[in-house]
C-alpha cells in the first residue's frame, strides 16, 4: 500500500511538471504605474531566448510562451520589468517610469511620441531643471538648456519676460516669438502667471514635422508646457519654501567713482581746450580752467564745489591734481540756511539688497478612478531699488476621471492674483541711468550743516534735483530731475487676476478609434495706475498727474480630434489623426488721465480735479481656424514615416487671402533595431529627416485695409487717413528642412543628437515706401526672402557612477548663418561693396548679406599730431568709381562700410551635477562665441564735456591723447569736442559679443529615509541656489545679452542675482 501511494505521488508530480512545461498563451495589458495609462508598443521578450512580441496601441498583448517562463517587459521611459509566468494565462503588468529617461517621451502637437518614433526635432526640459530657476517667468528655465534656442533679456525689472528666438531670425517685419501651448491648448496669457512649481516639463519643438499641425502660429517654433498630474498610488503632499536675497547682477563699466579724480579729469578737458584750442599759455589755461571748473555750465563749469578748500587756494593746483588739503564736504550759507554740500556715491544710494520669499504646496493622489492634483503658491519678491516689488498668488487643480473603460474626462484650471510695483522705467530718466550717468561729485540729498537730510514742508526727505533747491546751485546734467527721489514718490502699479483652464472628454470606440474634445480658455484682467508726483520733478507744476487704465484679454480654443490607431500582424503600425481647431482672442482697454492731485495716497481719478482730455478705449480681436490631418506609420518599431497637412485661416488677412495650406513630411530609421546591426554598446542609433511648410501671421491687425482716425475738428467730427492697406498681403511662408541622428550608447551613459537645419522664409512682409505726395508714407506687401541654416549638437553623459556617487554632464551648441536672399527693387536704393539693398540706421539690409549687418565708418586710429580720430574714406574717379582709400579726420567725409553682423558663430549651454551620500550639487552655464554688438555705453562715457556737462566718464579717458601724451591710442579729451568727429558711430565701438555666463548653481542635502521615516516624513531636503551669478564679456560692464540685433543699453533695468535657501518636505 505504501509503495502504491509513493508511486501515485511521483506520477502526480511528473504530470504536474509536464503540464507546467507546456506552452501557454499569456495575455494582458501593460500600463503606466504612475498614471494608469496604457503603454503602447512595449517590447516583450522571453528571458534567455529571442522569442518576443510587443503590445499594441492600447497596451494589450498576447504571446505564446512556456508556462514556466519569465517575461521581460521594456519600453522607452520605463524600467525593465521581469514577470514569472508561473502557469498563469493572464498577466496585467504595471511598469514604473524611469525618472532618468522620462524625457524620452516627447509631448508633440495633439499627442505624445516616443524618442524612437519621433521624426522631428525637439528637446525636453524636466521639472527638476525648471524649478532650479528663481524667476516668475518659467521660460527662463530654457536658457542654455536647448540647442537652437537664443534668449535675450532687454530689461531686468521684476515681471519682465525674455525674448526667445528658435533657430534664427525668421522675419524682418512679422513677429519671431514662438507659440506657447499649455496642456495641449495654445496659451496667450502672461508667462509670469504660470507657477514653475506646477510644471512637469517643457518641450521645445523646432522643425516643421513637429510644428506644422499648429499652422500659422507654429512658424517660429512651439514651446509645449505640461503641468503636473497625480500619479497612481498613495497620496503625496509636497511642501517647498525658499527665502533669499536679491542683488544687482549687471557689471558696471570702469567709471570714475572718485570725486577728486573726476574734478581733475574735467579740469584737464578745460585746460586742454584753453591751452591747445584757444592758444593760452599754460599758466593762463591753468588759472581759467581752475576758476571755471566749479562755475556755471555756460563757462564749462560743473556748477558745484563739494570740497572744502583752504582759503585763498584753488581746488586744482598747477600740476592738474586736486589740492592735497581739500577735503570732501563743504558747508555754505544760502538765504539764511546752512547747507552741507557732499559728493555722494549714486550707485550705492540707488541699489539695495532686497528679500525674496516663495512658498509652494501641492497634493496629488488617486481615489477610485480619479486622479487629482492641487497646488497653491505664494511669491513675494522685492526689487533691488525702491518702489519695485511684486506679489503673486497662484492656485491650480487638475483632475482626471476614468468614468468608463471607454470614456475619460478631465479638467485643469489655474488662477493667479498679482500685484506689481515698478516705479522705474527703462528710458533715460530711470534710476539706473541716473546712477551711472551723474558725476560722482554731485550730492544725492539736500543736507543740513550737520549732515542730516533736510525735511521739506510735506515731511519728505529732500533730494537734490539740481534746480537751485540745494544752496541755490544748478546741476547742468538732468536738471529738475532726480530719479532716486521720484522712484519713491511716483507709482507704476499693475494688479489683477488671471485664469487659464483646459478641459477634455475622451471616447474610445470600435477598438481602434478615439475621439477627443479639448477646450481651453484664458482671462487676464489688469488694472494699472501711474502717478507722476506733485512735489518734485517736471510734473510738479501740474500738481501731479494720475492715469488709470484697465485691460481685459480673453481667449477661447476648441479642438475636435479623431484618432485611429491600428497594428497589423504586430509589424505594421498606423495612426491617423483628423482634427479641427478654432481659436478666438479679444482684448479691450480703457484709460484716462487727470492732473492736480489732492494727495499721493488717493490713487483714484476722483482724487484729481483737472481732466486732461486723454480718455481712450480700444477693442481688438483675432481669429484663427484650421483643419488638419496627420498620418504616421512604423514598421516593426524601426522604420518610421509621418505626414501632415493643415489648412489654416487667419483674420489678419483679407477674406480672399485668409486660407493657407501647410504640410510636412518626416521619416526615421532605427538602425540599431536591424537584425544585421551587431554593435552591442550602441543602444540607439536613429537617422531622421523632415521637411515642411508653415505660415506666419504674427503681424499687426488690419494691414489689408485702409485705416482712418476720427479727430476733433474745431468741435466737429473729422476724419484723417491713418494708413493705406493692401488687400493682397498674405502669409509669410517658412519652409523648414531638418536632418540628423539621435544616439545612445553604453546602456544610456552617453546620449545626444546632431541635426542640420535649413529654414527659408519667403514672401516676407515689407513696408514699401511711396512719395509723400500721396498723403501717406507707404504700405505693406509680400516681397522678400531670407534663410537661416545651421547645425545643432547636444550630448548628455553619465560621466561616472559608483556606489553612492553619480556624476552627470551636458553640453549643447548651435552654429547658424543668416542671409537675405531677395529684396524688392523698391528697397535696393544703394549698392555697397557689391551688395544691393538699403540702409536702416546703422544697419544695412542687402541681398546676400546677413540681416542686421552693421553699416558705419571704419576707425583708423588717431592722428598723432592733434589727437583727432581718423576714418577711412573711399577715393573715387570722375565717374564715381572707387579707385582707393584715404584717411580723414572729418567724420562727415568718412565712408560707410559693411562691418559684419551680430549673429554668433556658436552659442549654447553646458552644465554638470553630482550626487553622493545624500548631497547633490549642480551648475549650469550659457555661452556665446562671436558676433558683434555696438557698445553704446562705452561710447557714451568717452564723450568729452561740452554739449552736456556733469556726465560721468569712463576711466579710459585718463589715457587720452594730449601733447604731453602723444603716443596714446585714445582720442583727445578736450572740452567742446562734442561733434561726431570724436565719438561718432564707427566700428571703434563694435565689440566681440562673446560671453560666458554662470547661470545657476545649487547644492542640497537629502536626509536619510531611515531618519525621516521616524518623523512620518517621506523626504526632507535642504538646499541653497543662486541665479545670475556672474558673467564675463570683452569689456567690464559690457553686456551683449540684451538684444538679438547687436544693440546694447547701459540705461536699462539691471538683471537680478538671487541667492536663496530652501526646504523641501514630502509626506
Amino acid at each position: 500500500m505504501k509503495k502504491m501511494k509513493f508511486f501515485l505521488a511521483v506520477l502526480t508530480a511528473l504530470i504536474s511538471n509536464l503540464a507546467i512545461a507546456q506552452n501557454l498563451t499569456v495575455k494582458g495589458t501593460v500600463k503606466d504605474s504612475s498614471t494608469g495609462e496604457p503603454v503602447p508598443f512595449a517590447a516583450i521578450q522571453l528571458k534567455g531566448t529571442m522569442t518576443g512580441g510587443m503590445t499594441d496601441g492600447d497596451g494589450v498583448y498576447s504571446i505564446d510562451v512556456p508556462a514556466d517562463g519569465v517575461l521581460i517587459f521594456s519600453s522607452v521611459g520605463y524600467k525593465d520589468l521581469e514577470v514569472q509566468v508561473a502557469g498563469k494565462a493572464l498577466h496585467d503588468v504595471m511598469m514604473d517610469p524611469d525618472t532618468e529617461t522620462i524625457e524620452e517621451t516627447i509631448v508633440v502637437a495633439f499627442g505624445t511620441a516616443t524618442k524612437e518614433s519621433f521624426t522631428g526635432s525637439a528637446t525636453v526640459v524636466k521639472s527638476s531643471d525648471i524649478q532650479k530657476t528663481q524667476s516668475s517667468d518659467v521660460t527662463r528655465a530654457l536658457e542654455g538648456m536647448v540647442a537652437g534656442v537664443q534668449m535675450t533679456t532687454p530689461s531686468g525689472s521684476l515681471g519682465s519676460s525674455p525674448s526667445i528666438m528658435i533657430r534664427g531670425i525668421s522675419s524682418i517685419t512679422a513677429g519671431t516669438a514662438p507659440l506657447y501651448v499649455v496642456d495641449g491648448v495654445p496659451y496667450s496669457g502672461d508667462m509670469n502667471n504660470l507657477n514653475a512649481a506646477d510644471i512637469e516639463s517643457m518641450t521645445v519643438l523646432k522643425d516643421a514635422a513637429s510644428n506644422a499641425l499648429y499652422g500659422a502660429r507654429g512658424a517660429n517654433g512651439v514651446i509645449m508646457i505640461t503641468t503636473k498630474k497625480a500619479k497612481l498610488g498613495e497620496a503625496k503632499i509636497n511642501v517647498d519654501a525658499k527665502w533669499g536675497i536679491n542683488t544687482k547682477a549687471l557689471e558696471s563699466y570702469d567709471y570714475i567713482t572718485d570725486p577728486g579724480l573726476y574734478y581733475e579729469t574735467h579740469y584737464n578737458a578745460l585746460y586742454n581746450y584753453y591751452c591747445y584750442e584757444q592758444g593760452m599759455s599754460p599758466e593762463e589755461a591753468n588759472i581759467k580752467a581752475a576758476t571755471n571748473l566749479t562755475g556755471p555750465a555756460t563757462d564749462g563749469g560743473l556748477g558745484y564745489l563739494t570740497f572744502t578748500v583752504p582759503e585763498g587756494q584753488r581746488l586744482i593746483g598747477t600740476n592738474g591734481k586736486i589740492n592735497p588739503y581739500a577735503t570732501p564736504g563743504r558747508i555754505v550759507n544760502y538765504k539764511g540756511e546752512r547747507y552741507l554740500l557732499q559728493p555722494d556715491d549714486w550707485m550705492k544710494e540707488a541699489y539695495k539688497t532686497s528679500l525674496r520669499q516663495e512658498y509652494n504646496v501641492s497634493v496629488a493622489g488617486t481615489t477610485g478612478n480619479a486622479q487629482i492634483f492641487a497646488s497653491f503658491g505664494y511669491l513675494n519678491n522685492k526689487g533691488i531699488i525702491d518702489g519695485e516689488d511684486m506679489q503673486r498668488y497662484t492656485a491650480r487643480i487638475r483632475a482626471d476621471y476614468q468614468a468608463k473603460e471607454w470614456f475619460k474626462i478631465g479638467m485643469n484650471a489655474g488662477y493667479t492674483n498679482f500685484n506689481w510695483n515698478n516705479g522705474n522705467g527703462d528710458a533715460s530718466g530711470n534710476i539706473f541711468s541716473y546712477a551711472t550717468s551723474v558725476a560722482p561729485i554731485y550730492p544725492v540729498y539736500v543736507r543740513n550743516a550737520d549732515g542730516s537730510i533736510k525735511i521739506d514742508s510735506n515731511g519728505l526727505e529732500m533730494y537734490d534735483f539740481g534746480d537751485g533747491m540745494n544752496a541755490g546751485l544748478s546741476r547742468p546734467i538732468n536738471g529738475n530731475m532726480n530719479a532716486l527721489r521720484t522712484v519713491t514718490l511716483d507709482t507704476n502699479n499693475s494688479e489683477g487676476n488671471a485664469i487659464n483652464g483646459t478641459g477634455y472628454a475622451e471616447v474610445k470606440f470600435l477598438k481602434d478609434f478615439k475621439f477627443t474634445f479639448n477646450a481651453g480658455i484664458g482671462v487676464d484682467e489688469t488694472r494699472s495706475t501711474t502717478i507722476s508726483n506733485m512735489y518734485y520733478g517736471q510734473f510738479a507744476a501740474n500738481g501731479g498727474i494720475i492715469g488709470k487704465s484697465h485691460g481685459r484679454s480673453f481667449y477661447l480654443n476648441l479642438q475636435q480630434l479623431l484618432n485611429w490607431d491600428k497594428t497589423f500582424n504586430f509589424k505594421h503600425h498606423v495612426t491617423v489623426l483628423l482634427g479641427h481647431e478654432w481659436y478666438k482672442s479679444t482684448n479691450v482697454t480703457l484709460g484716462a488721465q487727470k492732473s492736480k492731485m489732492f494727495s499721493l495716497e488717493n490713487t483714484e481719478l476722483g482724487g484729481a480735479v483737472i481732466d486732461m482730455q486723454a480718455a481712450s478705449s480700444g477693442f481688438g480681436q483675432y481669429n484663427n481656424e484650421g483643419y488638419f490631418l496627420r498620418a504616421q506609420y512604423d514598421y516593426e518599431n524601426r522604420i518610421f514615416a509621418s505626414a501632415s497637412f493643415r489648412r489654416d485661416a487667419s483674420s489678419r488677412f483679407h477674406p480672399d487671402h485668409r486660407w493657407g495650406n501647410f504640410w510636412s513630411l518626416g521619416g526615421g530609421w532605427l538602425m540599431n533595431s536591424e537584425p544585421w546591426f551587431n554593435v552591442p554598446w550602441v543602444n540607439l542609433l536613429k537617422l531622421k529627416a523632415s521637411i515642411g511648410s508653415q505660415g506666419n501671421d504674427n503681424i499687426s491687425d488690419f494691414l489689408y485695409t485702409d485705416m482712418y482716425a476720427i479727430t476733433n475738428s474745431d468741435g466737429e467730427i473729422g476724419v484723417k487717413r491713418g494708413s493705406i492697406g493692401n488687400p493682397d498681403i498674405t502669409w509669410e511662408t517658412n519652409t523648414n528642412f531638418n536632418a540628423g541622428f539621435d544616439f545612445e550608447i553604453l546602456r544610456g551613459r552617453l546620449s545626444g543628437s546632431m541635426e542640420y537645419f535649413y529654414r527659408l522664409t519667403s514672401d516676407m512682409l515689407y513696408f514699401v515706401t511711396i512719395p509723400i505726395s500721396y498723403g501717406f508714407s507707404g504700405y505693406y506687401d509680400n516681397i522678400g526672402d531670407m534663410r537661416n541654416s545651421g547645425v545643432e549638437f547636444a550630448v548628455n553623459g553619465l560621466v561616472m557612477e559608483r556606489k553612492n556617487f553619480r556624476w552627470d554632464a551636458y553640453l549643447n551648441m548651435t552654429h547658424y548663418t543668416n542671409k537675405v536672399i531677395m529684396l524688392p527693387d523698391t528697397h535696393k536704393n544703394r549698392d555697397i561693396e557689391g551688395y544691393k539693398g538699403y540702409a536702416s540706421g546703422n544697419k544695412y539690409v542687402g541681398e546676400g548679406l546677413p540681416l542686421n549687418t552693421f553699416l558705419m565708418p571704419k576707425y583708423a586710429g588717431i592722428d598723432k599730431t592733434n589727437g583727432l580720430p581718423l576714418y577711412y574714406k573711399d577715393v573715387q574717379d570722375e565717374n564715381g568709381n572707387v579707385i582707393g582709400t584715404t584717411l580723414t579726420s572729418e567724420y562727415s567725409e568718412a565712408t560707410d562700410y559693411l562691418c559684419d553682423d551680430p549673429t554668433p558663430k556658436l552659442y549654447g549651454g553646458f552644465g554638470t551635477s553630482f550626487s553622493f551620500h545624500g548631497f547633490d550639487i549642480s551648475a549650469s552655464f550659457t555661452y556665446s562665441i562671436g558676433g558683434l554688438s555696438y557698445d553704446s555705453g562705452y561710447a557714451n562715457f568717452l564723450e568729452a564735456p561740452g554739449g552736456t556737462v556733469g556726465k560721468n566718464f569712463h576711466r579710459d579717458v585718463l589715457n587720452a591723447w594730449s601733447p604731453a601724451n602723444p603716443n596714446s591710442d585714445q582720442p583727445r579729451f578736450f572740452y567742446g569736442d562734442t561733434d561726431l568727429s570724436i565719438n561718432g558711430s564707427s566700428d571703434r565701438f563694435l565689440v566681440d559679443a562673446s560671453y560666458l555666463n554662470f547661470q545657476n548653481a545649487q547644492i542640497g542635502y537629502t536626509f536619510p529615509s531611515n531618519l525621516t521615516s521616524k518623523l512620518k516624513v517621506d523626504k526632507i531636503r535642504v538646499y541653497a541656489t543662486c541665479d545670475n551669478i556672474v558673467y564675463w564679456s570683452r569689456r567690464h560692464g559690457f553686456d551683449p545679452r540684451t538684444s538679438f540685433s547687436g544693440g546694447t543699453s547701459y540705461e536699462g533695468n539691471s538683471p537680478v542675482r538671487t541667492i536663496s535657501f530652501g526646504l523641501n518636505l514630502m509626506f
